[in-house]
């Protein structure tokens, strides 16, 4: 058992909470019971992985994406009152991360992405060093590494293969990441993946050469959350499960 506002504490430090500069709050979102003994994780704070906490009797939800986000009206109104009023209904804590959980060297999303694609950092690039790059640990080329991707994660990638060269050096940035693809190839990626593609990243991979993966957000944001609860719980004695709430983004 540990006490609400020594967990945030803890979080808060063991992620550098306050390097971040974010799209919305890191930490505390709701408010629920002053004693945590059941924490469970997911991706995102949806409705689906609400009413499993619940059934579940969790004291705390720890999240990726939580409840609020720069430019929202504030307005909790419609979807967003059903979600506040059910963890507010049965006491339970929202604990949000976003770049803080992201980032992190060995709890974070990319860092836990990286473990399941057998792929280790040497360096970071981009803004707030939030992507990472490491040697391509005998991945031959883009065919491979989307094959590869295929298999640990469950899903096919969208792969805009470059110019088929011998890959090197892998980057990666877990999530909406596409617009870190120049980053990655001023780093000296030969491969980049991310979570989404938009219009510009087809015409910089055929431009440069350099091989673009989307991988999906979701199926790349999966690990990071469950790591950091699992390490958590295990200081603090707390029962904790990670739940899949399926998503095809």
């Amino acid at each position: 058992m540990v006490q609400r506002e020594e967990l945030e504490r803890h979080l808060a430090a063991l992620l550098a909470v306050d390097r971040f500069r974010d799209y919305g709050p890191n930490g505390l979102q709701v408010e629920g019971r002053a004693e945590v003994r059941t924490l469970v994780s997911g991706v995102t704070a949806s409705r689906a992985l609400i009413d499993a906490a619940i059934a579940r009797g969790a004291d705390a939800i720890l999240v990726h994406h939580g409840l609020f986000w720069r430019g929202q009206d504030g307005r909790l109104v419609g979807w967003l009152r059903e979600r506040v009023a059910l963890l507010m209904a049965h006491g339970i804590n929202l604990f949000a991360y976003h770049l803080p959980l992201d980032a992190h060297a060995e709890l974070g999303n990319n860092a836990q992405l990286g473990l399941q694609l057998g792929l280790v950092a040497d360096a970071r690039f981009g803004e707030q060093d939030l992507g990472f790059i490491g040697e391509a640990a005998g991945v031959a080329d883009a065919q491979a590494l989307a094959r590869l991707v295929g298999q640990r994660l469950g899903r096919t990638p969208t792969l805009l293969p470059g110019d088929g060269r011998a890959l090197r050096r892998i980057a990666w940035c877990t999530g909406g990441a596409q617009g870190y693809f120049e980053g990655a190839i001023a780093a000296g990626a030969d491969a980049y993946l991310t979570g989404e593609i938009s219009e510009p990243q087809a015409h910089i991979a055929r431009e440069t050469g350099v091989a673009f993966l989307a991988c999906g957000h979701h199926a790349t944001e999966r690990y990071g959350a469950p790591a950091l609860a699992a390490h958590v719980a295990a200081q603090f004695g707390l029962e904790h499960q990670f739940i899949e709430i399926d998503n095809p983004a």
